[in-house]
């Protein structure tokens, strides 16, 4: 897929760059590349392999939780940069699935905003690099539903949404998330009580006609464009890419920061414990660090940026809502808490139970 706002001149460049930084040290090796899909530019794949003479293998997953339990079953082995979410890098440490990152071979890393170094989930970036950063919001079709609160009851109240097939993610932490926010204990609620009565939450939601089923951020989309779903949960990034690409089918969905609280996200770069080139993950790392590399792969896929060199060189439409939020929505946005230990088996069992009925 050829992006719309990669700029000719810009590729012309940074192709230019590589080819004069040429370098014989990786010359003939593989990098394996397990990432989101649809979540980097082709051509900065190009760039590396041209640059290092090297092959970049990508393969795909479609949430944390598929992430996980791939490098459980041995993809630590299989792979050598990951590209999880914040509230899964705590997890991937502490199952000791992630190795530590050197950051000698990461020079760039000075190029990140102070916002991305020395994270809570990672302090002193020990085993993480941000990538992108983004929110999860409300997405719904206006020509379906008609005017309909900035609110996540679209999803959860049925007198707002009586009739209108509608969606949740399968991800836990993200459904239980919005249903802790709407019932006014924040998107990063992580007491018992509140995931219990979250949980009834999505189940009474469940249970309603209209349910159309557990669907994650970016398949929603299409689902909306279809008319098969008028409303769901997915991200602002996603969100402005499908509608550049379809203008006409976007014409009436709608994606807001519901007023109750929503997440804001960063995935991060991470080398599995067995990583088959760590040396060569680590130069792929401090590549997408550099700024010009940065400000493209933003300006692909249009989510933001954590490079500050990268932010003069950033189309506009990354400068406003939805992908940049005001400083009111920035408020309402937190991270999704990274549950460990007892909390985590807990969070588990009542989704389990959410699934089952």
């Amino acid at each position: 897929m050829t992006h719309p706002t990669l700029r000719a001149g810009l590729l012309a460049t940074t192709l230019a760059t590589a080819a004069g930084s040429a370098s014989a040290q990786f010359e003939g090796e593989t990098l394996y590349l397990f990432n989101w899909s649809q979540y980097m530019d082709p051509a900065i794949i190009q760039q590396f392999e041209d640059r290092h003479g090297v092959e970049v293998v990508r393969n795909y997953f479609n949430s944390n939780g598929e992430l996980f339990a791939k490098l459980q079953a041995g993809g630590d082995s299989q792979y050598d940069v990951i590209v999880p979410s914040n509230y899964y890098v705590p997890r991937l440490i502490n199952s000791d699935l992630v190795q530590p990152l050197d950051h000698d071979r990461l020079p760039n890393l000075d190029n990140l905003m102070d916002a991305f170094l020395d994270p809570s989930f990672d302090p002193g970036n020990e085993y993480s690099v941000a990538y992108q950063w983004g929110t999860t919001g409300l997405v719904y079709d206006e020509s379906a539903l008609g005017d309909v609160p900035n609110s996540w009851s679209v999803l959860f109240d049925p007198t707002v949404n009586p009739d209108a097939p509608f969606a949740v993610p399968e991800d836990a932490q993200v459904s239980l998330g919005a249903a802790c926010a709407y019932q006014g204990e924040g998107y990063d609620c992580i007491g018992r009580d509140a995931l219990e009565a979250a949980a009834r939450e999505v189940l009474d939601a469940k249970q309603r006609d209209n349910f159309a089923g557990f669907v994650q951020g970016t398949p929603i989309l299409q689902q909306l464009v279809r008319g098969s779903v008028a409303a769901g949960m997915t991200f602002n990034g996603d969100y402005l890419f499908y509608k550049s690409e379809d203008p006409e089918g976007f014409e009436d969905i709608r994606f807001v920061i519901p007023e109750e609280g929503a997440e804001r996200w960063v995935d991060n770069m991470m080398i599995p414990a067995n990583a088959p080139n760590p040396e060569l993950a680590h130069a792929f790392i401090n590549y997408i660090l550099e700024a010009r590399i940065g400000a493209q792969l933003s300006n692909w896929n249009y989510y933001s940026s954590p490079n500050a060199a990268a932010l003069p060189m950033l189309d506009a439409v990354l400068q406003e809502p939805p992908i940049l939020p005001t400083d009111e929505q920035m408020e309402r946005l937190t991270f999704i808490p990274s549950l460990q230990g007892e909390s985590l088996e807990f969070l588990q069992q009542i989704w389990r139970e959410v699934e089952s009925r």
